[in-house]
């Protein structure tokens, strides 16, 4: 059986015993799922602070993965950064890519790596958007980052989503003063290899753990949909 067939039978409840996988980190442990933020030499990648423990907290409430419950932190040029099975990358300024960072971001991506990249400025004309977006026509090609439809697998690959979910940050009217209906990515082969928003999630998710208790709905919800994609598709 394929790891990410025995994966789908894991999410469910429905496995046994994983044969361990060795993350990035020595220290990690045999986990099925570890989160991975990239560090690139341009912009500020350390932002939303918080985000990996809130995602983290609900893989380990809503699933049956065995969820490493530290965030690892790897240089974008390091090549342990390709073992990863998830990978984060954010920030508000530029992003200018060295050999080795493009190298890297490209072999991930072209074999069956997964980089969820989020805008924090949510504007579509804003410094990162404009420079993280040549960056990939530089790469993939002019037209690889393609609107995603409202059916993709991404929105019901865990719970049901009619699109991405909007966030406080959107509706208060802040960056471009308008609601993204919609994410960007890049398929390769079919499958979908970058996830790309414009809706700041890592903001959204932002917030001392202890405080998911009063949410009317748990907004990481859609993190897990994007880890299970990740890992099963």
């Amino acid at each position: 059986m394929r790891r990410n067939d025995f994966l789908r039978l894991l999410v469910c409840g429905l496995g046994g015993a994983l044969l361990p996988v060795s993350p990035a980190s020595a220290d990690a442990g045999p986990y099925d799922f570890w989160f991975t933020r990239l560090k690139y030499e341009s912009g500020d990648w350390d932002v939303d602070q918080r985000m990996p423990a809130n995602l983290i907290t609900s893989l380990i409430d809503y699933t049956t993965l065995r969820v490493d419950p530290k965030e690892h932190v790897l240089d974008l040029a390091d090549p342990k950064m390709l073992t990863a099975p998830f990978c984060y990358m954010a920030g508000h300024k530029l992003v200018e890519f060295n050999p080795a960072e493009r190298r890297n971001f490209e072999r991930y991506v072209r074999n069956g790596g997964f980089v969820l990249v989020d805008d924090c400025n949510h504007d579509i004309d804003g410094l990162f958007a404009k420079s993280f977006e040549a960056q990939m026509a530089s790469i993939f090609g002019r037209t690889a980052l393609k609107k995603l439809p409202k059916t993709h697998p991404v929105y019901t690959s865990f719970f049901t989503f009619d699109g991405p979910p909007n966030t406080s940050f959107e509706l208060n009217g802040w960056g471009d003063d308008i609601v993204h209906d919609y994410l960007q990515g890049i398929e390769i082969d079919g499958r979908l290899g970058l996830l790309y928003s414009n809706k700041d999630y890592g903001c959204e998710w932002d917030y001392d753990w202890r405080n998911k208790r009063f949410l009317a709905e748990d907004n990481t919800k859609f993190g897990v949909n994007i880890v299970i994609y990740a890992l099963t598709s």
